[in-house]
């Protein structure tokens, strides 16, 4: 059953005449008496009487008749809501990611983008890079920033595209009291024994920290882990320990950069390659 059959069927039924229907549709007479007949076939009914003075409708072609234009009226409300939908009128858009990503980078990035499209409903979730990674993957969200490299089964290696975005630098923040505050830098050596304030144990950013103390070969005390940044500055600033933070946390002038080698990590946008991302995630990514 195709929709340009319902319209003639329609349209016939309110004329009744099948050489004014023909030019109304812009068909020839034995077009529209095709379309008619392959409807009446398909139903396996006759929807219309047929005598001299035109057509008038049966029984079941009354009541075919409401489902028709239901039908179309449904189909048109169909192409408005996609067109609504192309045009960013409505949509929702949900992303995850770590601290520094929910907290600094991608806040400037979803208000320009609200600013855009204002109808757009938010989800923004706070998680550890593999729990982001499960999480676009079972469809829960369809965007993931995430710390690299991300280690994925084979099964879920072609489901996924990994899109390089940020290249971040962790620096260390000291307390007031701390004999590293005057300096602009540190090695690690200057490390030993000192007491930390790290993120939690498992998180791709402690990796990374852990990689770089076991390779200096030094002791720290982690006296404390935390999962936000703001909770580890808090902790820093009362004297608890040193620790280390995105440099999106911090002002130009702040924190100590490692003279052994930049601590650096890089982030990435990830997303399901084997499925199409709504419009709302689609423009958000080609917009970042």
């Amino acid at each position: 059953m195709e929709i340009s059959q319902l319209e003639t069927f329609i349209t016939l039924a309110a004329i009744g005449n099948m050489t004014e229907t023909a030019r109304r549709r812009f068909l020839t007479q034995p077009a529209v008496s095709s379309q008619i007949s392959n409807l009446e076939t398909e139903l396996d009914t006759r929807l219309f009487n047929r005598s001299r003075k035109g057509m008038t409708l049966t029984e079941a072609g009354e009541v075919f008749l409401i489902y028709a234009r239901d039908s179309l009226l449904r189909m048109e409300a169909g192409r408005s809501a996609l067109a609504s939908l192309k045009g960013l009128e409505h949509g929702s858009l949900s992303i995850g990611g770590g601290a520094t990503a929910t907290t600094y980078l991608l806040p400037p990035k979803l208000g320009a983008f609200h600013t855009h499209f204002p109808k757009i409903q938010f989800y923004v979730r706070e998680q550890a890079s593999r729990g982001v990674v499960e999480a676009v993957l079972s469809g829960e969200l369809d965007l993931g920033v995430v710390t690299m490299p991300i280690q994925l089964p084979r099964s879920e290696q072609a489901k996924i595209v990994i899109q390089p975005w940020f290249s971040d630098e962790l620096k260390l923040i000291v307390p007031e009291d701390h004999k590293l505050r005057k300096r602009k830098t540190f090695r690690w050596k200057d490390l030993e024994d000192v007491d930390l304030v790290l993120f939690e144990a498992g998180s791709a950013v402690r990796g990374h920290i852990d990689q770089r103390i076991n390779d200096s070969g030094i002791h720290v005390n982690i006296v404390m882990e935390l999962r936000s940044i703001a909770s580890i500055m808090q902790m820093v600033r009362q004297g608890i320990g040193a620790g280390f933070v995105s440099r999106f946390a911090l002002e130009d002038n702040e924190g100590l950069r490692c003279l052994d080698g930049k601590i650096s990590r890089d982030l990435a946008l990830v997303y399901r390659n084997d499925r199409d991302l709504n419009p709302s995630a689609k423009a958000f990514l080609e917009m970042v």
